[in-house]
């Protein structure tokens, strides 16, 4: 004979069962980010030092350790690239929100007189094949050892010195606009 006992369907028996689960997957979720929070650290850690040795000239220090940000500026940061204890150029990890999908992070290098050095893509959510094309040697180079005080950080159809991407204008004006960023934080450079 089978057991006829079984929980009724209430409300608060249905309250009590998902509040259990919720509380169950809270901790999971909860023990799981505490396991991996160090293991994303270091990779950031990782790729920002990556970043920054392919956008600064060959520096011996180690600017992750001496990154700094400046007042105004307080959501990028900056990364000084020393040789011989000699200042020659900074990096500025900048963004901005006017990307086609969301903020686009750049890394902007500059050499000690402020012209750019080279710049690369650090995070975005770009259209594939279209917005994506920003990290690509072809759009990237027209920025290598540009003075922006002579080049104008905007696309061409704006009046600026840049060639936007083929039917990616809304990503080429977000991303002069974190390049122009980084250039008007790197003069202001008031240490915080």
């Amino acid at each position: 004979m089978a057991d006829t006992r079984r929980l009724s369907s209430t409300f608060f028996n249905m309250v009590m069962v998902l509040t259990a689960i919720a509380i169950i997957s809270a901790l999971a979720l909860g023990f799981t980010y505490s396991v991996t929070k160090e293991a994303i650290a270091k990779v950031e850690v990782k790729r920002t030092i990556a970043a920054l040795k392919q956008v600064l000239p060959g520096f011996d220090n180690n600017p992750n350790e001496e990154k700094y940000s400046v007042n105004g500026y307080e959501e990028m940061e900056f990364y000084p690239a020393k040789k011989g204890g000699q200042t020659i150029g900074t990096a500025i990890k900048t963004f901005s929100d006017k990307g086609f999908n969301e903020r686009i992070w750049l890394m902007v290098g500059f050499t000690k007189d402020n012209k750019i050095n080279k710049i690369t893509v650090l995070k975005h959510k770009e259209t594939p094949g279209l917005g994506t094309r920003m990290g690509e040697r072809k759009f990237l180079s027209q920025f290598c050892g540009k003075d922006p005080a002579n080049f104008n950080l905007m696309v061409k159809k704006d009046g600026g010195d840049v060639d936007a991407l083929s039917a990616a204008t809304i990503t080429s004006r977000a991303f002069c606009e974190a390049a122009k960023r980084a250039y008007q934080a790197i003069q202001k450079g008031d240490k915080k």
